[in-house]
């Protein structure tokens, strides 16, 4: 199968090789034309938009034959909604088709109730402006995975429906077969009694509190890694909180909130999770009350990112350092006076 000729514009076209035989529409166009996702592709053809022999293909399931020209009509992608907003991004690398950033903390990733405005999906659209070639008909930014509103770290968006395609794929294979990783940093209350372990319990929504999930009986599985970076004493010396790196091998709403507050280890500053372990901060010395106080935020940060480029295959690899308000929460749990 070869493409008869290179088209810059919206009519892209494909022709079927002798030796391919008989092989469905969707298939083909999908290994000929990468640039446009299945979703991307399922969609024109239902709307008529791809023509053999001058007769509109309705059916993605359709069998080509040798020789057949299949024309695809791309239309423009229409503007973006919601509209873009100069929001300053901490921008750690961006390309023709990703964009990586350290979000803030109070960022909210995804325009929902309450918060149609502000958002991440509002600061890429403005940021990359024309250089968004058309997601799904329409030029926004690809989200592949989330940060809820106050964890800080590490997130990568798509620019185009190739790149969109490949990250969906690394996501959903979080890292099992490919190199996809992600990392988190998280402070917990109390000590885990071995220094690594994994948590492998399925989480849904909250039977009764819907704004939570919990881990629940034939929910959706979920795996977290995790394993001890540093310990923290109180003030009479005993044990009180940990670092802990965390890896995912699931990306769960909540996953790594829910599950070290099932093992009886909360985050510190997640009054969802962990409201009950608020007492145990008069425990603490001072500097570091004020720091947790001051905090206001559950103690987690997305510090790593590994992924496979979607265009040229490279591994590429970040890391981002505490930010001002958890760093300074680390060095007071970890002084001595």
């Amino acid at each position: 199968m070869e493409d008869s000729s290179e088209h810059k514009g919206q009519l892209l076209q494909v022709t079927v090789a002798g030796d391919e035989g008989s092989i469905r529409l969707d298939r083909v166009l999908a290994v000929r034309r990468p640039e446009l996702s299945r979703s991307r592709l399922k969609a024109l053809i239902l709307a008529d938009r791809v023509v053999i022999g001058g007769a509109a293909i309705r059916d993605p399931a359709y069998h080509v034959a040798p020789g057949d020209t299949i024309t695809i009509d791309v239309p423009e992608a229409v503007a973006a909604e919601p509209a873009g907003e100069a929001i300053a991004l901490n921008i750690v690398y961006e390309d023709d088709d990703i964009i990586v950033i350290d979000k803030p903390r109070g960022l909210v990733v995804h325009p929902a109730a309450g918060h149609e405005t502000g958002t991440l999906v509002n600061a890429l659209i403005a940021h990359c402006g024309a250089s968004l070639s058309g997601i799904g008909g329409v030029k926004r930014p690809g989200i592949v995975h989330r940060l809820d509103k106050d964890t800080t770290g590490l997130m990568v968006a798509a620019k185009n429906d190739r790149a969109h395609q490949s990250l969906s794929e690394q996501f959903a294979d979080h890292g099992r077969t490919g190199a996809l990783r992600r990392g988190y940093m998280a402070f917990v209350w109390g000590t885990p009694n071995r220094p690594h372990g994994t948590i492998d319990l399925p989480i849904d929504r909250h039977p009764f509190a819907r704004e939570k999930m919990a881990v629940r009986e034939g929910g959706r599985e979920a795996i977290t890694h995790w394993e001890i970076q540093q310990s923290f004493a109180a003030r009479d010396g005993k044990p009180i909180a940990t670092l802990l790196a965390c890896t995912l091998e699931t990306g769960r709403t909540h996953q790594i909130r829910v599950h070290l507050a099932h093992i009886g280890h909360p985050l510190l500053g997640d009054d969802v999770y962990g409201p009950h372990f608020k007492t145990k901060a008069s425990h603490l010395r001072p500097a570091a009350q004020a720091a947790l106080r001051e905090l206001g935020r559950q103690a987690l940060h997305a510090y790593l990112l590994v992924l496979e480029h979607p265009r040229t295959g490279e591994i590429l690899e970040w890391q981002s350092d505490l930010p001002a308000d958890l760093a300074r929460l680390q060095a007071t749990l970890a002084a001595t006076e």
